[in-house]
């Protein structure tokens, strides 16, 4: 464990501190892109923050190629070269992207071959655990087309939640920490030395996460921009891949040979679900806006403001409330799982999942609630958390422009100004 965090502190201080120098980089650059009709931010910002993430996954893996428990993780699996190889291809479309926009069918391509890549290097799922089956042998041609597909979905669902200061790096941060307990279990309760790669990729993804939010936070300073985004879907899908397909039961004798002895061994059918779980709402807002663009008529890339989080604020939840909700869910559904894993007999951790989405539902009706700070706590919190002054006749007559933020917060849906018009439609932010 002490190894494992290690490398995240590693990969997260540099994705932290390499973050400041590539944002006066990006400005230089000029990969600021002009305010689009559908951007909830009202101020040109600075992508290519994926840089500052590739070198802190770099900086992670090669830390972790010198540590003595995690450095056999590099000698028994060639899965950390194939994930290294495939992120760089992937980064390096989204650095392009970034600065000059490229075509979204170049992009999808572009994702198929980086799951190609790793694919050819032995990151593949060779089997599948069907519950009430067993174990399901896939050809070469349906391995490769499965962990392709997995790949591009998760890519391009980490992608499209990519909406709101810190949505992404928070979600994608919340769901690994889910899988990397997952995955540790697997490895050090069960001795299977196969889930080490998993766990190791779930680390350097969380310190990735945790290295770039502090800059993200809204408001943010810089975004990760599609290089961040494809980058971390990358290394989410791999970690999946990793212990879906990889780790096999039989050659573990997890199973025996009774039916009974399989339908026990809950941890082992999880990899089939987990995977799910850790991208449910990032894939589910990705369904909705394929659906929702071809109804339309409209290509499934074409960018719009129906994402989840544009209708959280179209409610009238703040920016960094609807981002809050968001977490919430995620939390909830990928430690849902992981409860599961644990115990899955347990009418605990089913009430307890029904308790918080009540919790979560309520939140939702209650966009207009703003939470104030105590007066002695005042000079503790934000300033949007502190009791605000009486208004003054003077500034009661001063006259506002009808973009300014409400009360609430809710700064995305003010209308724009008649001059600014949108922009050719892309597939992020």
């Amino acid at each position: 464990m002490r190894e494992y965090l290690l490398t995240l502190c590693i990969t997260a201080a540099v994705t932290y501190l390499l973050t400041g120098p590539v944002r006066k980089f990006a400005i230089v650059a000029g990969a600021m892109p002009e305010i689009r009709a559908r951007d909830v931010h009202r101020e040109p910002t600075p992508r290519l923050g994926g840089i500052a993430m590739f070198f802190g996954l770099c900086s992670g893996l090669l830390v972790a190629d010198h540590l003595t428990n995690l450095g056999k993780v590099f000698a028994d699996s060639n899965e950390p070269r194939a994930l290294l190889s495939g992120a760089a291809l992937i980064w390096l479309i989204g650095v392009l992207d970034d600065k000059f926009e490229i075509d979204a069918l170049i992009k999808l391509g572009g994702q198929m071959i980086a799951a190609g890549v790793m694919v050819m290097q032995g990151l593949t799922i060779l089997w599948l655990p069907i519950p009430g089956v067993g174990i399901v042998a896939l050809t070469q041609w349906q391995g490769t087309l499965l962990t392709v597909a997995l790949v591009v979905i998760t890519i391009n669902a980490v992608n499209f939640v990519d909406g709101l200061d810190g949505l992404a790096a928070g979600m994608v941060c919340i769901a690994s920490g889910a899988f990397f307990m997952y995955a540790y279990r697997l490895w050090y309760s069960y001795g299977i030395e196969a889930a080490a790669p998993a766990t190791l990729f779930a680390a350097v993804l969380m310190g990735m996460c945790l290295g770039f939010l502090p800059h993200n936070m809204h408001p943010a300073r810089i975004f990760m921009g599609d290089s961040g985004s494809m980058l971390i879907g990358l290394v989410l899908a791999a970690g999946a891949i990793s212990v879906t397909g990889q780790v096999d039961p039989d050659v573990m004798g997890l199973y025996g040979s009774e039916r009974s002895t399989v339908y026990a061994m809950v941890p082992v059918y999880i990899p089939l679900l987990m995977p799910l779980t850790i991208i449910a709402i990032p894939a589910a807002d990705l369904i909705l806006a394929i659906v929702r663009r071809t109804w339309r008529g409209q290509s499934p890339f074409a960018a719009d403001r129906g994402h989840l989080h544009h209708r959280l604020l179209e409610v009238g939840h703040s920016h960094s409330r609807a981002v809050l909700i968001m977490y919430f869910w995620s939390a909830v559904i990928a430690f849902g799982a992981l409860a599961y894993t644990v115990n899955s007999a347990s009418m605990w951790i089913v009430l307890a999942i029904a308790m918080l989405s009540g919790v979560g539902l309520f939140l939702l009706l209650l966009p207009r609630f703003t939470p104030r700070a105590p007066r002695w706590a005042e000079a503790f919190v934000p300033p949007r958390y502190r009791r605000r002054k009486a208004a003054t006749p003077e500034t009661a007559l001063q006259p506002t422009p009808d973009w300014t933020p409400s009360l609430n917060g809710a700064t995305a849906l003010g209308a724009r100004p008649k001059d600014e018009q949108p922009s050719p439609a892309g597939a992020r932010r």
